[in-house]
């Protein structure tokens, strides 16, 4: 009895050392897997039409589906319409939808879905964030029948089909968006679908059971989480607590690209850092001001202590990646004198104090700015804020600014591959002064509203791309922004990592990425 215990316990331990050598020789596809994604900042919002930032609609990109979406190769693709077509004038557009779709809610996605999703952001007393770039072109949107819709534009506009794709024109659902809980609770028809978001924290997607397109091809699980600490990514990174982390602090490029355990993804970006200028306040209301601290400016500097040469000093409002774009400009070399010589001309030989609000991210470029424009004379008081407070306070209206004696804001904005119009109109068309839109210094210039426009509705792309040009000329003139760099994009994951991807100007696709 005793010997037949003795070898009933090896039995057991040779069976328990065969399960545990399995489960080590299991495929790690075979079990439940988290990607966790580390960006530089938390989502301002869970509705993908009341926010324009680039790491929110990374977030969000899992979750949402518009008509149409972006493929790896950037070109667009079908997504919840499957086929579309226009009358000779570019005037009339007609989608037909795709069948059996439904929104995380059990909402039925249809010609109505899509309506009351346009009608949202058509309605000026809703205040949504990202409204105004399509109120300017859309002049209604209607249901030709169940699964077919119509949009009517004011105006050609060439940039149509790729706007579809982008955060406004994301479908949500009609219910929660009549519930009022879209802004906290995500209800899309993506291939994941929100399991919890613990504000400050994390945003957990778990994969959608019921979409449309078969089983999602990701991991089990994506969580976002967030920091504005390079070192903290750096060492999320390093330890797996995060398998992709995005943008990679530069200072750590070197480091990553070193490391066989990893991969440093870099490209040509289209996001443009800047300084907002309020031109509605003294004495920034005078151009020869606003010039002078473009000349007090050293972009290369900044180039070289921020971004450790991954970026490209501005020269222009738009990314060299954007069609229209011309290399040819030099607007503002840095030339301390010339700054103080339009200063004594605009009335101020001693120079001026004004301010500037910053988020954690860009403080250094705020501290940075604060020692180079001292030496004209100008003195800058750098507030750092956190996300959600200089959000409210960089998109407050002129007297909301003024109260706060917000002199300027320090950001960037990025539009991807859709064209010249989403650069421009958001910054610096007069209608889009905030809080309409990201014109955050309410700069106001009839000529270049007029170049704008006028582009926006050329269909010949030599011809706007020309009346493009211009449009950059006249903003280097007039400087409503302090333009610093283009960044290249920078983002790493684990090498075990597969099939994750980025959008120029920093949106990285998380929904197909997987980890072996």
């Amino acid at each position: 009895m005793m010997i037949f215990q003795k070898n009933l316990m090896k039995s057991r331990r040779f069976a328990l050392s065969c399960a545990v050598a399995g489960a080590l020789l299991a495929p790690v596809s075979a079990m439940a897997a988290t990607l966790t994604v580390m960006q530089t900042e938390a989502p301002r919002s869970m509705d993908p039409g009341d926010q324009t930032a680039t790491f929110t609609a990374a977030v969000l990109d899992p979750m949402y589906e518009g008509l149409l979406a972006r493929a790896s190769d950037l070109s667009l693709k079908p997504a919840l319409a499957t086929e579309w077509s226009s009358d000779d004038a570019g005037l009339v557009w007609t989608f037909k939808l795709r069948e059996g779709v439904t929104f995380h809610d059990g909402t039925p996605f249809n010609a109505d879905a899509v309506v009351k999703n346009f009608a949202r952001h058509l309605d000026t007393k809703r205040g949504l964030a990202a409204s105004g770039r399509l109120r300017t072109f859309i002049d209604g949107v209607s249901a030709v029948d169940d699964k077919t819709v119509q949009f009517k534009l004011k105006k050609p506009y060439p940039a149509f089909l790729a706007l579809l794709s982008t955060g406004p024109c994301l479908m949500v659902s009609p219910t929660a968006d009549a519930a009022g809980t879209i802004g906290s609770k995500a209800v899309g028809t993506g291939p994941y679908k929100l399991a919890e978001y613990k504000s400050g924290e994390y945003v957990l997607e778990d994969k959608n059971p019921n979409y449309w397109g078969g089983a999602p091809k990701g991991a089990d699980e994506i969580k976002w989480t967030w920091t504005s600490e390079p070192s903290v990514m750096n060492m999320a990174l390093q330890t797996g607590d995060a398998d992709i982390v995005n943008p990679l602090p530069p200072a750590f490029a070197a480091q990553v690209d070193a490391n066989p355990e990893m991969k440093l993804n870099k490209s040509d970006g289209s996001a443009v850092f800047w300084v907002s200028l309020n031109t509605k306040l003294k004495p920034l209301d005078d151009v020869r001001v606003r010039q002078a601290l473009n000349y007090a400016t050293d972009r290369e500097g900044l180039v070289r202590a921020i971004m450790q040469g991954y970026a490209t000093p501005a020269n222009s409002p738009l990314a060299p990646v954007t069609p229209g774009y011309d290399k040819s400009l030099a607007p503002y070399s840095y030339d301390i004198e010339k700054a103080k010589q339009l200063l004594a001309e605009a009335g101020y030989p001693d120079g001026f104090e004004m301010s500037t609000i910053v988020q954690e991210p860009e403080a250094r470029i705020g501290e940075l700015l604060q020692a180079m424009w001292a030496k004209a004379g100008v003195k800058l008081d750098v507030r750092r804020m956190e996300s959600g407070v200089w959000s409210k306070a960089a998109f407050a209206d002129p007297a909301g600014k003024q109260a706060d004696n917000i002199g300027s804001v320090i950001a960037s904005w990025s539009s991807g591959v859709n064209g010249a119009d989403l650069q421009f109109r958001p910054l610096y068309h007069s209608a889009s002064s905030s809080p309409a839109g990201a014109n955050l210094g309410f700069f106001n210039d009839p000529k270049l509203d007029a170049l704008v426009d006028k582009a926006a509705s050329t269909l010949d792309e030599q011809a706007r791309n020309a009346i493009y040009v211009d449009a950059q000329k006249e903003v280097n003139e007039q400087a409503p922004h302090v333009l610093l760099y283009t960044t290249q994009d920078l983002y790493a994951a684990r090498a075990n990592v597969k099939g994750a991807w980025l959008v120029p100007g920093g949106l990285v696709i998380a929904k197909e990425a997987t980890k072996e």
